[in-house]
């Protein structure tokens, strides 16, 4: 068995920012990724379109700001540029291929222990530590609704973790279900790429520019109050984009800001799609479907039509809740934290949770540092 400080569980944005507090507070830990490598979600499994919706100086990781030739909307590329630097510079070697089975406190040894099953021999590994940290991330597996039908369907379906661009789309019927940020983009890529790009967008959405984004953020920075900066952002918006109803987009009755405090719920960043639906390059649906019969899909609207591939862009669920045993306060069955933001990070038992916070990569940056703080204290007070 395996013994350290601090077992750190998953190798993304929030474990390496764990890992490099850590570092800096001299606290030793391990670090456990299932995947071969680390940031696996923007490695391996994010569109080639990609780059952070928020302007840089809100996405950097403790301790490492980004160099000043930083674009301020970042490409993945330059974005996993920054991650690798990162890892090298604070030396984070995460033990790759560990899929955590079990993590359960052993409250007479006051110790964490884990057991993990490497992916490469089959066999389990075990781990202990004082401390547990869940950095596994919002998005650990893929979710796809049932639909009935699907199975029979006569064209191609994906999840968005397994497209990459709107090359050998050209000229095919293609439907986009989901529309948060990411279906939006791939909507938009698809249809640049002259596909005939449908999307669903059945509940309201707010729907704004990085400009107005960037704008509303820097306002509550200065502690101006929500309902303010929403009552703005709604103006600039109506501005910008005029009535949307009519192409099928509805707005929220709560403004952009409090539903994100609120719900973690992010507005619409406008990045081309919007002319694109506007000039009626894609379609929008404002329904949901109700079966598919061979390439028809029958909405419950009572409209139909054929499709040759369906893009899910309907999110991820987090398996947290199939391993972490004996945890009745910190975490709920669906991996996000029971106590309110910003009380959200901190357990029992030397038990944390970092990037659960849905605010994005500032939010790790905050619940990192506020993890090895707390640590720290701790080890300083009990030894």
């Amino acid at each position: 068995m395996a013994d350290t400080t601090v077992i750190i569980v998953g190798a993304g944005p929030s474990g390496l920012a764990t890992a490099a507090s850590l570092k800096l507070a001299s606290i030793p830990y391990i670090i456990l990724e299932r995947e071969d490598c680390s940031v696996p979600l923007w490695r391996k499994y994010s569109y080639d379109r990609l780059r952070l919706h928020l302007p840089n100086r809100f996405c950097h990781l403790p301790g490492m700001p980004f160099p000043s030739s930083t674009p301020d909307y970042i490409p993945k590329a330059n974005f996993l540029d920054y991650l690798d630097r990162y890892a090298t510079t604070f030396g984070i070697r995460p033990l790759y291929r560990r899929n955590v089975e079990a993590a359960e406190f052993h409250h007479e040894e006051r110790k964490w222990k884990v057991r993990a099953k490497n992916l490469d021999n089959g066999e389990i590994e075990e781990f202990s530590g004082g401390y547990f940290v869940v950095a596994s991330g919002e998005t650990a597996e893929p979710h796809t609704p049932a639909v009935e039908g699907i199975q029979r369907f006569g064209g191609g379906v994906m999840h968005s973790t397994k497209y990459k661009s709107g090359k050998g789309f050209e000229g095919k019927n293609v439907l986009v279900v989901g529309a948060g940020n990411s279906g939006m983009e791939i909507a938009l890529d698809l249809s640049l790429h002259a596909a005939n790009t449908s999307i669903i967008i059945r509940s309201p959405v707010h729907l704004l520019s990085r400009g107005m984004v960037k704008l509303a953020l820097d306002m509550l920075k200065y502690n101006l109050p929500i309902w303010f900066v929403d009552s703005l952002m709604g103006m600039l918006s109506k501005l910008v984009y005029g009535d949307l109803t009519k192409f099928g987009i509805k707005k929220p009755a709560e403004g952009p800001m409090f539903m994100k405090v609120k719900y973690g719920k992010y507005p619409i960043i406008d990045a081309g799609v919007i002319q694109q639906i506007t000039s009626r390059k894609i379609q929008v649906l404002p329904t949901e479907i109700s079966n598919i019969e061979g390439n028809n899909v029958l909405f419950k609207n009572g409209k139909s039509y054929p499709f040759d591939n369906i893009i899910f862009c309907t999110g991820f669920k987090r398996s947290t809740n199939k391993w972490l045993k004996g945890d009745d306060y910190l975490l709920n069955d669906d991996g996000l934290p029971k106590p309110s933001f910003p009380n959200h990070w901190k357990g029992k038992n030397g038990l944390y949770c970092v990037g659960l916070s849905r605010r994005g990569l500032y939010g790790s940056n905050l619940d990192a540092q506020n993890v090895a703080k707390d640590i720290s204290s701790q080890i300083h007070k009990y030894g």
